[in-house]
């Protein structure tokens, strides 16, 4: 893909200035884009999962009927409910105490 997108020829500088960023994004990031080798590995290589477990750790949480955070309280409730999801709920308090 990265030879063919090189072989394109445009006499626009924009198009070439594009052809060129992309072009070196695909280079540069090959390795990450193993996808056929990931799903041998069963892993997953979509972004769905991310955000099915975003909704469930946020938007469960903090998207309630009625509810209105600050930024600082509204981390500070998304970090305890990841804590609390980890298992690590206990952790963090005894961690907190020690401080």
């Amino acid at each position: 893909m990265i030879g063919t997108l090189r072989a394109i020829d445009s006499t626009n500088p924009e198009v070439i200035e594009k052809l060129r960023t992309e072009t070196n994004y695909f280079e540069r990031n090959a390795e990450r884009m193993r996808y056929s080798k990931f799903r041998r590995q069963h892993l997953v290589v979509g972004s769905g999962v991310i955000e099915a477990g975003c909704k469930t750790v946020v938007g469960s949480r903090l998207k309630q009927s009625g509810m209105f955070w600050t930024v600082r309280v509204a981390n500070a409730i998304v970090a305890l409910r990841c804590c609390q999801l980890n298992g690590q709920f206990e952790d963090y308090w005894e961690a907190r105490r020690a401080s």
